[in-house]
């Protein structure tokens, strides 16, 4: 049932009432004043206060409030008035400063800094004069609602001649790909090869002593430096098995060395082992491109520049550093060399591949799917 004829009484203004039926109708305008306007115009033909309330979605009081607003001044009452509390205490120059200062590198105004933080651009802005005193806190508030936090960095490649993302690169990484996830042959084998160099062999001053109720286990903080060692591993990508050996140095007649090492553990039914190393001049040298001459059971595939990532070995070294470096205590370079052994041993007794299923497979297709892309558009516009 329709409510009672609305007590207030509004008469619009030929000069507002095409602002009012703009405002009612438009999607760009802040949704309130939308309401607002909407209520005017309900409440000018006679439309009840509760029946407006309803239309509207608001309360009887809102309706009321902002017919009595419109009464009293007019349009311009439809606006939010000055809300109670502390004024600003800066202007927006200050924030104008405050976001420019976050948005350069501080070399550019001579300070010894890596990136800034709340603390230095607050300094910053005292030192130069653009105020006497603010907080940081105040700094943050400002950076944050413009979604700036220079503390904060990201590692990026920059476009280099050294390292271009271009059809070569792409033909790499397709060749690993197929590598990685076709079916090998029974004669085939792939093994992703690389060197963890300088590993510390230190010896605590103090043994290891082992976690207790309350404590974790406890790590003597000085050691002794007894030297270091290179390890060259391979990983089998299908099996998981893993070939190690220890060596001083790092030079091609180790690497070389080890590419003999392997080709005698490895039967001789398999004709071919696909090799998936990175592009030093360790692995791609004079004396190894002799060797390889002499040696065609191995065929060399490169990973380009920057993409180590795809090299599966470098998944095992983390699992490495992670159970059996992270605490470095060894009584020699010899002991350091019988423990790194044992843990490839007791590896390889439950040796298992990594997990690069379909789904990785079409990840690495997307992304060289998009590197040709670009190429593309670029040599296009370049014609």
């Amino acid at each position: 049932m329709r409510g009672p004829k609305s007590p207030i009484e509004v008469i619009i203004k030929k000069s507002d009432m095409l602002k009012l039926s703009k405002f009612a109708k438009s999607y760009k305008i802040a949704h309130s004043m939308v309401i607002r306007a909407t209520i005017i115009l309900l409440i000018s033909i006679g439309i009840s206060i509760t029946d407006i309330s309803r239309k509207t979605g608001v309360t009887r009081n809102t309706v009321k409030k902002w017919a009595i607003r419109y009464a009293e001044f007019g349009i311009e009452g439809l606006n939010d008035m000055p809300r109670k509390g502390c004024p600003g205490k800066f202007s927006s120059e200050v924030a104008i400063h405050i976001i420019k200062i976050a948005c350069e590198m501080p070399k550019l105004r001579n300070r010894s800094l890596d990136k800034w933080d709340c603390k230095e651009i607050a300094d910053e802005l005292v030192r130069t004069g653009v105020v006497d005193n603010i907080s940081s806190e105040t700094v943050r508030r400002i950076l944050n609602n413009q979604k700036l936090k220079p503390w904060k960095h990201h590692m990026w490649l920059s476009e280099k001649e050294k390292s271009p993302r271009d059809y070569e690169f792409c033909k790499r990484i397709r060749e690993i790909i197929d590598i990685y996830f076709r079916q090998l042959e029974l004669n085939e084998c792939a093994l992703s090869i690389d060197e963890n160099t300088s590993i510390q062999a230190r010896k605590r001053i103090s043994e290891l002593k082992a976690a207790c109720p309350g404590k974790p286990v406890l790590c003597e903080h000085e050691y002794e430096r007894k030297g270091a060692l290179n390890l060259i591993a391979a990983f089998d990508t299908r099996t998981g098995v893993v070939y190690g050996k220890c060596y001083a140095r790092k030079r091609q007649l180790e690497f070389i060395n080890f590419l003999e090492y392997l080709d005698s553990q490895i039967p001789k039914e398999i004709i071919k082992i696909h090799v998936i190393c990175d592009n030093v001049s360790t692995h791609k040298g004079k004396k190894v491109k002799k060797w390889l001459e002499a040696n065609s059971r191995f065929v060399f595939h490169f990973t380009p520049v920057h993409c180590s990532w795809m090299n599966q070995i470098e998944q095992w070294f983390g699992i490495l550093k992670r159970k059996r470096l992270t605490i470095s205590h060894f009584d020699s370079k010899a002991d350091l060399k019988n423990k790194l052994y044992s843990f490839i041993s007791q590896w390889n007794e439950h040796a298992h591949p990594f997990k690069w299923n379909e789904k990785t497979r079409i990840k690495l297709e997307k992304f060289i799917k998009k590197v040709e892309e670009n190429l593309d558009s670029t040599s296009s516009e370049a014609a």
